[in-house]
C-alpha cells in the first residue's frame, strides 16, 4: 500500500492492532498442538495410560475452541478495518474526482475512473483484510514451526533449515514477476469497461444501424485480450501451490526416512516424528496461505498505485494572478465578457482548438455562436466559466481575467446549460434547486415558465439521467435549473437542439425579457436560433471568420450564408 493511502486506516488503529494480535494468539496455540500430540503418543498410548490420553484429548479440544475464538475475533476486527478503509477511500476518491478540472477528467477517461472507484478499491479492501489476518501469522507459524522442530530433534530438523529458505525464494521470486502483469490486467480492464460503457450508452444507435454483430466481435476481442493477460499472470501465480507442494512433500519423505531410522536406533520417539510431520504440514499450509496472501497484496499494491495516481492529480484550477495593464482593465470593465486574442488547445502539443479569438459582449445582450461541427463553438463558452484555460490571450469577466477569480465566485456568476441535458434522480423540484437551493416554488415555476416547461409538476419523480422525460423536456428543465440561479452570464450550449421551431422561438423571446439583464450566449448549429441575436460569432476550424448581426453577416460572411442556406432554406 502506498504511503498516501495509509491515512485512511488511521481511524482503525485499534482494529489494525487487535486483528493480528488475536491471530498471533491463535498461532501460539497451533504451534503447541504437535507437542501435545507427541506427549499423548509417547506417554499415554505407549504406556497404555487412558486417563492421560483423555486429559490430552481434552487439552486439544480446549485449544481448538480457543483457537476458533481467536480466529473469529481476528476476522471481525480485520473485516471492520478493511471495510472502513475501503469506505473512506471511496469517499475521498469520489470527492477528489468531483473536483478535477475538465481537462484532467478528459485525460483520465470515465471508464478508468469507474474501474478505480470499484474494482481497484475492492481489491485493496481484500488486500487489507488478508494482510491483517495472515501477513504476520503465516511467517510466525513458518519460523515458529522451524524453531519448535529443532527443540524436538536437531538432526531431523535440518530438513526445515534447507526447505524454508528455498520456499521463501520461490514465493518472492514469483511475486516479483507477477506484480507488473497484474498492472497490465487492470489496464486492460479499464479498456474493457470503457467499451462496455460506450456500447450500453449507445445501444439504441447500434440497433438502429444493425451493428450488433460487429460490436459483439469488438467486445469479444477486448475480452480476449483481458483474458490472455489474466492467464499469463494467473499461470505464474498458479505455479506457487504445486511447486510448494512438491518441495514440501520431498522434504516430508526425507523427514520420514530420517525419523524412521532414528526411531529404530532409539534416538527419538515415534511421538517426536509425528510432531515433526505436523510441523512440516503446518509450514506447507501456511506457505500456501502466505503465497495467496502475497498474490492478493501484490494485486492490492498495483491497484493502490492506480488509485494514488488519481488522488495525486491536482484538484480543480488554482487562481493564477495575471498581470494586466490598468488601461486594458478600465476598458474591459464596460463589458460583461471580453476575449482578447485567445488561443486554446485541449491536449499539450496538440493543435489549437481556438486561434486568435477577439470579441466583447455586454450585459443585456444576446451573443449567438454558430459554426459547423468541431469549429470551436463549445470551446469558446467553456473558457468563460474557466472549465479550461487559455494557452495565450485573456478571457475577462467584468474586466477581470477569469484566472484571477475564485472558481466558486466565477461559476456563481456564470450559468451554463451544456450540450447534454442531464437530470438527477429525485423530483423536478430537487433538480431545479441545484440552481438555487433556497428558491421558493414560485421562483421555480417562474423559471419553468421562462424555459417553456411550465406543464410539468414540481413533485414529479425524475428517474436516473431523466430517462422518463423526452429530450426536449430534459433540455428545457436544464435551462430552467440554470435560470433559477439568475446568473449574470447565461450560456446555452446547443441546449435547444431537441426543441421544435415554435418552442425554440418562444424560448428566445422569453430570454430577451429576463429582468436581471444577463449577458446571454447561445450556441447553435441552426441559424434561426441565433439570427435575432445582438451579435453573431461565426466559427470555422477554430477561427473567428465572421462577427456582426444577421443582416451584416448575410452580406459579408460566406460561411454564415452557407449555414443559413443549408439550415433555413434547404
Amino acid at each position: 500500500m502506498t504511503k498516501r493511502l495509509w491515512v485512511f486506516l488511521k481511524n482503525y488503529r485499534m482494529e489494525c492492532f487487535l486483528a493480528p494480535f488475536f491471530k498471533l494468539l491463535e498461532a501460539v496455540f497451533e504451534l503447541t498442538v504437535p507437542l501435545v500430540i507427541a506427549s499423548l503418543i509417547d506417554t499415554g498410548l505407549e504406556n497404555g495410560d487412558s486417563s492421560y490420553v483423555i486429559k490430552m484429548v481434552l487439552v486439544l479440544v480446549a485449544f481448538a475452541f480457543l483457537g476458533f475464538g481467536f480466529a473469529i475475533s481476528a476476522q471481525f476486527f480485520a473485516a471492520k478495518a478493511a471495510v472502513g478503509f475501503a469506505t473512506e477511500l471511496r469517499h475521498a476518491m469520489f470527492s477528489h474526482i468531483m473536483k478535477l478540472s475538465f481537462r484532467e477528467s478528459d485525460k483520465q477517461g470515465t471508464s478508468t475512473l469507474i474501474t478505480r472507484m470499484t474494482s481497484d478499491i475492492n481489491q485493496m479492501q481484500t488486500a487489507v483484510n488478508m494482510t491483517l489476518r495472515l501477513f504476520l501469522r503465516s511467517p510466525i507459524i513458518v519460523f515458529g514451526a522451524t524453531i519448535m522442530a529443532f527443540t524436538v530433534d536437531v538432526k531431523a530438523a535440518l530438513v526445515f533449515a534447507v526447505v524454508v529458505p528455498i520456499l521463501f525464494v520461490l514465493v518472492f521470486g514469483l511475486l516479483y514477476m507477477t506484480l507488473p502483469r497484474f498492472k497490465k490486467v487492470q489496464g486492460a480492464l479499464d479498456k474493457l469497461l470503457g467499451l462496455t460503457r460506450e456500447n450500453l450508452t449507445g445501444v439504441r444507435v447500434i440497433r438502429a444501424f444493425g451493428l450488433e454483430e460487429r460490436e459483439i466481435v469488438n467486445f469479444d476481442n477486448e475480452t480476449g485480450k483481458h483474458r490472455r493477460l489474466q492467464e499469463v499472470a494467473g499461470r505464474l501465480s498458479a505455479l506457487m501451490n504445486p511447486v510448494t507442494y512438491i518441495i514440501i512433500n520431498v522434504a516430508l519423505i526425507v523427514l520420514l526416512y530420517t525419523g524412521a531410522i532414528r526411531v529404530e536406533n532409539n534416538v527419538i520417539t515415534a511421538g517426536a516424528v509425528v510432531a515433526l510431520v505436523n510441523y512440516i504440514s503446518q509450514i506447507l499450509v501456511e506457505l500456501i496461505k502466505l503465497a495467496n496472501t502475497f498474490i492478493t497484496i501484490t494485486k492490492g499494491l498495483a491497484c493502490g498505485q492506480r488509485i494514488t495516481d488519481v488522488l495525486e492529480i491536482p484538484e480543480g484550477m488554482e487562481i493564477r494572478v495575471v498581470s494586466e495593464d490598468p488601461g486594458d482593465k478600465e476598458t474591459s470593465s464596460d463589458y460583461a465578457v471580453r476575449f482578447k486574442n485567445v488561443f486554446m488547445k485541449y491536449n499539450e502539443g496538440g493543435e489549437d482548438a481556438l486561434e486568435d479569438i477577439d470579441f466583447e459582449a455586454s450585459y443585456g445582450t444576446i451573443t449567438g455562436i454558430i459554426g459547423g461541427t468541431g469549429s470551436g463553438k463549445t470551446s469558446i463558452v467553456n473558457l468563460i466559466p474557466r472549465y479550461y484555460d487559455v494557452e495565450k490571450g485573456q478571457v475577462l469577466v467584468d474586466g477581470i481575467d477569469v484566472r484571477n477569480y475564485d472558481l466558486g465566485e466565477l461559476r456563481r456568476k456564470v450559468g451554463s446549460v451544456m450540450q447534454k441535458a442531464v437530470l438527477f434522480k429525485g423530483t423536478v423540484r430537487e433538480n431545479l434547486r441545484w440552481g438555487n437551493g433556497s428558491a421558493s416554488d414560485e421562483e421555480l415555476k417562474e423559471a419553468m415558465t421562462l424555459a417553456q416547461v411550465s406543464d410539468i409538476d414540481l413533485d414529479r419523480e425524475v428517474e436516473q439521467e431523466g430517462r422518463n422525460f423526452s429530450g426536449g423536456q430534459r433540455q428545457r428543465l436544464s435551462i430552467a435549473r440554470t435560470l433559477v440561479g439568475k446568473p449574470d452570464i447565461l450560456i446555452l450550449d446547443d441546449s435547444s437542439s431537441a426543441l421544435d421551431y415554435a418552442t425554440d422561438a418562444a424560448l428566445r423571446k422569453a430570454l430577451k425579457s429576463l429582468k436581471w439583464n444577463p449577458a446571454i450566449f447561445i450556441v447553435s448549429q441552426r441559424a434561426s436560433t441565433v439570427q435575432h441575436a445582438d451579435m453573431i460569432l461565426v466559427l470555422e476550424d477554430g477561427n473567428l471568420v465572421g462577427k456582426g448581426t444577421h443582416e451584416e453577416l448575410i452580406k459579408t460572411c460566406d460561411v454564415y450564408k452557407e449555414i443559413y442556406a443549408s439550415t433555413e432554406q434547404g
